[in-house]
């Protein structure tokens, strides 16, 4: 028996998705910078689909904060000032910290040992001063540890906040020029290894905010 052929509502509904989560993965990891335009027409062309995936995965992204649509209908990757970037700053610090401490419990050795092998990662990506690589394994470290949380609805909204602050990362990191990885990771991971909870939560306010205090002038 033959499996029914795909519907053109499914195909485009596939092409969304791909289409969708593409954009998506490189908004947040820094590989656009901020104010950066995108097209339809362009986004068509690059992922070889119909205007309507497009329209539907820019739909997508605007509303999750990831691209901006002007009064003129100009799509691009969000700019932030001061207010803006204070704001997802503090609500970094209120979810991040909450993950990591409802991640504790359940930290056992393989997490730590993980944890320590992806923050091998993010040394390597900063001495080769590779800015996407270096936001990837820096958000695949935290991701990581917060997934031992078992609170999806609150990753969800931090990952949403990653997203709004890659282009900005991504400015925050040449503006940096980092050489050292992210002295608070070691921080991290000794507090899981004691099973600290007011340093866990310390070292994990302090990595996510420190950075992007530095972009406000």
């Amino acid at each position: 028996m033959q499996s029914p052929r795909p519907t053109e509502q499914t195909i485009t509904a596939a092409a969304h998705d791909r289409v969708y989560r593409t954009l998506r993965t490189r908004i947040m990891h820094g590989e656009m910078s901020p104010g950066q335009a995108l097209t339809l027409r362009g986004i068509g062309k690059e992922f070889d689909v119909s205007m309507t995936p497009a329209r539907e995965a820019v739909r997508r992204l605007v509303a999750e904060g990831a691209l901006f649509l002007s009064s003129s209908g100009r799509v691009s990757t969000p700019e932030l000032g001061n207010d803006r970037i204070e704001e997802l700053a503090a609500l970094r610090a209120l979810l991040e910290v909450e993950l990591a401490s409802r991640a504790l419990p359940r930290a056992h050795m393989a997490l730590i040992d993980r944890l320590q092998t992806i923050n091998t990662s993010v040394a390597e990506m900063v001495s080769k001063r590779d800015a996407v690589g270096y936001i990837r394994t820096n958000l695949e470290f935290h991701r990581t540890l917060y997934l031992r949380a078992q609170a999806p609805a609150m990753l969800a909204m931090a990952e949403t906040v990653w997203l709004q602050l890659g282009p900005t990362m991504r400015a925050l990191y040449g503006r940096l020029r980092r050489t050292d990885p992210p002295q608070y990771h070691k921080l991290i991971i000794a507090a899981l290894r004691a099973g600290d909870e007011p340093g866990l939560r310390l070292a994990v306010r302090t990595d996510v905010t420190q950075g992007l205090r530095l972009l406000v002038t």
